[in-house]
């Protein structure tokens, strides 16, 4: 430790998540507090089977200011905290926690804030709806964003409800009215490269924007078909940099 940081208090942050060893947020914050020279800063995972254990960090971590949180958790850490943000209200998702002197915990969502930074350099004119693949946590920061961008967007999931679509209902149709889409379900991820979503791939042209929030592998089995039949694509890593600077914008705010 820096003779500048001996003497200053140790200061935590971390990320709550399920089977999170492939995390990109310890790497990047580690990273970051060296090229700070924030010799007192840590960042740690929390790799937990249950939100049930999220209490127990709190109690057991010392010096602990701030969190992010991943999957499967981003709604479930919700009745834990003591107030959200008006932007994760609305989303009804987090993942980012502020943890005040008091030991008050705030939910927010900077995931809906590096994703439309992410896609806006992508979008053209005919760019005016989109499907969202997956209803999780992630998905209602995508859902949020698209509100912000003034795109129609619709959920796809594997057991819609009446306001959903099935992929089976994914026609050429569809697609032509839909040239956005977005795959926030882990499908895809390290190890299990070779999976996809279950989408007529030939369907995809052009004019379509394929965006996927898996990031590891860099692209992904979704991407790589989407672009042989022309599409833009983007993985996640872009938004995953942008929601984490915002986070760390929050925690020092």
């Amino acid at each position: 430790m820096s003779k500048k940081n001996k003497n200053k208090k140790q200061i935590k942050f971390g990320l709550i998540g399920k089977n999170i060893s492939y995390s990109f947020s310890k790497k990047y914050f580690t990273e970051k507090f060296k090229l700070l020279h924030f010799d007192n800063c840590e960042y740690l995972n929390f790799d937990i089977a249950n939100i049930k254990d999220f209490p127990k960090i709190l109690s057991e971590t010392k010096g602990l200011k701030g969190l992010n949180v991943t999957i499967p958790y981003k709604e479930e850490i919700i009745p834990y905290l003591d107030k959200l943000s008006k932007n994760a209200k609305i989303i009804g998702a987090v993942n980012t926690i502020t943890i005040s002197k008091k030991k008050k915990l705030k939910g927010h969502n900077t995931d809906y804030y590096g994703f439309k930074k992410a896609i806006k350099p992508l979008l053209d004119t005919h760019h005016k709806k989109a499907l969202i693949l997956g209803t999780g946590g992630a998905s209602k920061a995508i859902a949020f964003a698209f509100k912000k961008l003034k795109i129609e967007y619709d959920f796809v999931s594997r057991n819609p409800n009446e306001f959903q679509l099935g992929y089976e209902e994914l026609n050429q149709e569809i697609f032509e009215e839909y040239q956005i889409i977005v795959n926030t379900t882990p499908v895809g991820t390290h190890p299990n490269i070779d999976d996809a979503p279950p989408l007529d791939y030939h369907l995809f042209t052009k004019n379509h924007i394929a965006f996927d929030l898996v990031y590891n592998p860099e692209e992904t089995s979704f991407l790589r078909k989407a672009k042989t039949q022309g599409a833009k694509t983007k993985n996640g890593y872009e938004m995953l940099l942008f929601q984490a600077e915002k986070a760390w914008s929050i925690w020092n705010g």
